[in-house]
């Protein structure tokens, strides 16, 4: 993997920036997360299996990139699907699978293009992180999902997440929004390429 691409993505100053960033990346994106280990997908789609019913209804998938960690469950018959993502270029990585019924560029952070109680499911995978999606993310989440819809996403445990993020997922759940349902221990997210980073898969269900 080129390390120049990866800087890229995290020396964006800006939503354009990181966009193109992503777009430069995307049609090597998976093959690089793939040569580090990415465990991501498959500990997500875990946790997604457990706490949603095949025929729940519209998913979302947020930030889906090339729809790395959405195969999985549409091979398990999971859908409809929609996929957001901010980069245009990794989105069309995603087309070309024909895993999703609806595919968006949107930005997470910014008031997402869907009615409210929306989406009987969300996931999203490697995304929520500073630099990428504020901690105010979650809130635009809940309002488009429905009551009793799961929340599913991984979240970075060591280097731990700037304060914002844990003071959020709290007063959210303080807020009577949602309630934490799982919350997987600690694994290394790309044992080849991070060796030092580890994450968490977390599942909240809205109130």
């Amino acid at each position: 993997m080129s390390d120049s691409k990866v800087q890229k993505v995290y020396a964006a100053k800006s939503a354009a920036e990181q966009e193109a960033a992503y777009d430069d990346w995307a049609e090597n994106y998976e093959p690089d997360l793939c040569a580090m280990g990415y465990r991501m997908p498959a500990v997500i789609a875990a946790a997604f299996v457990r706490y949603v019913p095949a025929d729940a209804g519209p998913i979302l998938d947020a930030g889906c990139g090339g729809g790395i960690a959405s195969e999985a469950l549409a091979t398990m018959g999971y859908g409809p699907m929609t996929g957001i993502d901010l980069s245009e270029g990794m989105l069309n990585v995603a087309r070309k699978k024909n895993i999703y019924a609806d595919l968006q560029q949107a930005t997470l952070g910014e008031q997402l293009p869907f009615p409210d109680n929306h989406f009987a499911a969300i996931l999203s995978c490697g995304v929520i992180t500073a630099g990428h999606a504020p901690a105010h993310t979650f809130e635009e989440l809940t309002r488009i999902s429905q009551p009793g819809a799961p929340i599913i996403f991984t979240y970075r445990d060591h280097p731990p997440m700037p304060p914002e993020y844990p003071a959020m997922l709290n007063k959210l759940e303080a807020d009577g929004v949602w309630k934490l349902e799982l919350q997987t221990p600690p694994f290394y997210s790309m044992p080849y390429g991070e060796p030092e980073v580890t994450t968490r898969v977390l599942v909240y269900r809205v109130c």
